[in-house]
């Protein structure tokens, strides 16, 4: 779906009284991006957000995912049980180019992570998305700005695009599991179906 100057898969937009602007909502397995001032905001548990933008044109945008559980290939490639991290990452990146961003220009700032899923203890899958998106920005190329991974708490994450400007909210508390219930049920979805398709970057 394309409007202008935004590419989007993420309906969920509001007005948010409290910064007085335009708002989309980012929910598990979605992006945005957009050239005009809008705030972007997630709630992250065990998920990853990466926030990358154009450092001079204001172009930015963001992603929500989680990895499948498997482990990777033994020869350290991607294999297919990480594809939808990688699919994740290549939309947004193949989606800022398209609009105008330059890969030169580009920046990251990256949160979430957190060690929240009950259940795993040997592989968690907080700490696996974190080293995934680290890794994946370091072979790409792309400086990462900022970051806030891991830890045993959800965050709220609240992105300026034009500006670059990060809020991240630590919410050590939950009155109720509904990013626990969310994370699990994407986790099954992604377990059940097959991310299809190659990404072709612009350069």
């Amino acid at each position: 779906m394309q409007y202008g100057v935004e590419e989007v898969l993420a309906p969920n937009l509001y007005y948010d009284r409290h910064f007085e602007t335009d708002a989309v909502k980012i929910l598990p397995g979605e992006y945005y991006v957009s050239k005009r001032e809008i705030l972007m905001v997630t709630v992250l548990g065990s998920c990853v957000a990466a926030c990358i933008r154009d450092r001079l044109s204001g172009l930015g945008g963001i992603n929500h995912f989680m990895l499948p559980d498997d482990k990777r290939d033994d020869d350290g490639r991607f294999g297919r049980s990480m594809r939808y991290g990688d699919y994740a990452m290549e939309i947004l990146i193949n989606q800022l180019l398209k609009l105008g961003a330059r890969r030169a220009n580009l920046e990251a700032k990256i949160f979430g992570g957190g060690n929240v899923l009950p259940g795993f203890k040997t592989n968690v899958v907080g700490a696996r998305n974190a080293r995934f998106v680290c890794d994946y920005l370091r072979t790409e190329g792309i400086s990462v700005a900022a970051k806030d991974l891991l830890g045993n708490y959800p965050r709220k994450v609240y992105f300026f695009p034009t500006s670059g400007r990060v809020l991240v909210k630590k919410l050590r508390t939950m009155h109720n599991d509904t990013i626990i219930k969310r994370e699990l049920n994407y986790s099954e979805i992604l377990r059940r179906s097959d991310v299809g398709g190659e990404i072709e970057l612009f350069s």
